[in-house]
């Protein structure tokens, strides 16, 4: 089972103010690599209540890359992948957002889907957020954090492939009956 575990933190409700990105990518069914970059967003902008849950400030990303910067360095991971995000229609619209903004294409054949909605059809919990979730699973998860988010969010879809004995994410979409999100 290969695909790619992808989390974005921003800074504010505009969908281009990624300020860090994680991914995990796995390969036949194995976290192989690990990445995590932050990201200077395109304003300074950071809401007080979003800095409070992730801990990034603008004073912390001011010398980082933008994402048009790590775009050449992040794509390689994304195209043609499956994109795995808990809550993947949040992940794929910062994704979409901070394309744009820098006139960037969205890697070709590339698709998510949603380990949120996987959790629900799965499991039947009480919560289905990531932090329950990680924590019925017995994953690690500093919340928040996007390498760690995204660490178990693969840790999710792997788990979920067990319990319905699926060797492909096609075939865990089809068996849990999910769907992609293009």
């Amino acid at each position: 089972m290969d695909f790619v575990a992808i989390d974005f933190e921003t800074a504010n409700r505009e969908e281009s103010s990624a300020c860090a990105l994680g991914l995990a990518i796995v390969k036949g069914g194995n976290i192989t690599a690990k990445k995590h970059w932050l990201i200077r967003p395109p304003s300074d902008y950071f809401r007080a209540d979003f800095t409070a849950i992730h801990g990034i400030t603008a004073a912390a990303v001011r010398q980082c890359p933008s994402f048009e910067e790590i775009w050449p360095e992040v794509r390689p991971f994304l195209e043609g992948a499956c994109l795995a995000a808990h809550n993947a229609r949040f992940d794929r619209s910062v994704l979409q957002g901070s394309l744009d903004y820098y006139g960037l294409a969205l890697p070709a054949k590339s698709f998510f889907v949603c380990t949120l909605e996987l959790s629900r059809r799965t499991w039947k919990l009480p919560k289905n957020n990531l932090a329950a979730v990680a924590s019925y699973l017995d994953l690690p998860l500093q919340h928040h954090q996007a390498e760690s988010d995204a660490q178990a969010c693969a840790g999710i879809l792997l788990r979920a492939a067990d319990y319905w004995q699926c060797a492909s994410v096609d075939s865990l979409i089809s068996k849990a009956g999910i769907r992609r999100i293009i």
